[in-house]
């Protein structure tokens, strides 16, 4: 998208070309992808829950606080050694936290020179998604814990963290997070006043629109009246706006599995075997995705599921089936801000760091000339001299580009830079979304601002041999 009027923040970014006309059903999960929650609230709320589960087995963890800056979607737990970690695409690690402490450049280099991340391995775990956040700043805390002595030693650290993980599992399986935040939303919800409009302009384009969420029922039910329904027209509610809802739909298992599938009758959730069809203007919880191809009558291809879970959402959909995939990452918001509030000294730092190429040129020609002086076809003291005068310009430059290079590397964050770059190079996250995400955006409502009938386009990609490729000899 080029359109100059749009955000930057707010735009649509395309991995593989995309059709909108071509599209027939647009899927949405709700959490973090049709409702965005105030984060910090959220969380905080999550990660209270958890650590009372904690506190209850006798962890000493009463004055742990929860810190929005500490973890960011797309890092990776190391399960063996106890830390957080950021990884290129390639997956080498480009910065490591061992619990809340940051690792020195030796600490980091003894760790990892010799390994690479692959989310294959059960020692990695990587966060797919912003309801990651609070697990993931309860473990590092934790560690804390551990290595001071205050926990069991005999734990080990993928055994703190899968007691971590039961206490946050219980708080959602539990239910009280969500019973708190379904009474009274307001606290907890951010309400998009162009979400209603962008949903209807789908649905008015002849889009079929889906919802399939994990959540269940009664949950939904009161986010989304809330989200929805009082800017819809008419008295319109979200179940006339959606052609099918889903609810407990178990993802990744509702897109690889052939969960049985049963009908919500009322709204008091009451359950009965789906017989039939999935029908238009239908309520069901479970089921799979085979289905509401089959029972729709749609392609894969002309399906586009948007969500905000980077396996459970857009990963498994477009392995297993094939559908078009857009991601849900609010973060890009942040982002793309940050990138261009930093771009005077981004502009810089690429200016030196070209001066820096070239002279590293002059100085690896230097040492040639040097060498060969030393075995006789040149002279050796003038090549000495002016390898010593090169080297000397090296360390000014340098002096001026390490304070830039480090402000660079906490652009967005203060731990961790910016979610789609490590160094120099694409994160690992970044590889993923480019891997698995058709296209992705900040928020749904984005769509309104390209209409359901766009076409998106990706852009050229750069390589390293292309003329504007950046620095080189």
């Amino acid at each position: 998208m080029t359109d100059g009027s749009i955000p930057a923040e707010r735009r649509i970014f395309v991995n593989r070309t995309l059709n909108l006309r071509a599209i027939r059903a647009v899927g949405f999960d709700m959490d973090y992808t049709l409702v965005h929650y105030r984060v910090e609230e959220w969380e905080r709320r999550a990660y209270e829950h958890a650590r009372a589960h904690l506190a209850a087995r006798g962890w000493p963890v009463q004055d742990l606080r929860f810190d929005a800056e500490l973890v960011t979607v797309g890092l990776v737990l190391d399960l063996e050694l106890g830390n957080l970690i950021k990884a290129t695409r390639f997956g080498y690690v480009t910065r490591a936290e061992h619990g809340t402490r940051e690792l020195t450049f030796e600490q980091q280099r003894q760790a990892y020179s010799r390994v690479l991340v692959d989310l294959r391995e059960p020692r990695w775990l990587f966060l797919n998604t912003l309801f990651s956040l609070s697990e993931a700043t309860l473990f590092s805390q934790c560690v804390d814990l551990l290595d001071a002595g205050k926990l069991d030693p005999t734990l080990g650290y993928a055994g703190l963290y899968r007691v971590v993980k039961s206490a946050v599992d219980a708080t959602h399986m539990e239910g009280a997070l969500k019973a708190e935040i379904a009474e009274n939303p307001g606290p907890f919800v951010e309400l998009d006043p162009d979400l209603p409009r962008t949903l209807l302009d789908l649905k008015e384009a002849g889009k079929l629109l889906l919802l399939v969420t994990n959540s269940e029922w009664s949950y939904t039910r009161a986010i989304l009246s809330y989200a929805l329904d009082p800017a819809l027209p008419g008295g319109m509610s979200f179940r006339e706006l959606f052609d099918l809802v889903v609810v407990a739909a178990r993802k990744p298992e509702f897109f690889t599995g052939h969960s049985a599938l049963f009908e919500i009758v009322d709204d008091s959730g009451l359950l009965r075997p789906a017989l039939g069809p999935m029908r238009r203007g239908g309520l069901y919880l479970g089921g799979n995705a085979r289905s509401v191809e089959q029972d729709l009558g749609l392609a894969a291809e002309e399906i586009l599921y948007v969500g905000d879970h980077l396996y459970a959402d857009v990963h498994v959909t477009k392995d297993m089936l094939r559908w078009r995939t857009a991601l849900i990452l609010r973060e890009m918001e942040r982002e793309v801000k940050s990138s261009l509030q930093f771009r005077p000294a981004q502009d810089e730092l690429n200016r030196l760091m070209a001066q820096k190429v070239a002279l590293e040129h002059r100085t690896s020609l230097a040492r040639l000339e040097l060498q060969r002086g030393e075995h006789g076809a040149g002279d050796p003291e003038a090549a000495r001299a002016r390898l010593t005068e090169i080297r000397a310009q090296v360390v000014e430059l340098d002096q001026r580009i390490a304070p830039l290079a480090d402000a660079a590397g906490r652009v967005g964050n203060p731990h961790w830079g910016l979610l789609m770059r490590a160094g120099l190079d694409k994160s690992y996250l970044a590889r993923q979304v480019e891997r698995y995400a058709d296209i992705y955006t900040s928020r749904v409502s984005n769509f309104s601002l390209c209409s359901p009938h766009a076409y998106l386009r990706a852009p050229r990609v750069t390589l390293p041999h292309d003329p504007d490729a950046g620095w080189s000899p």
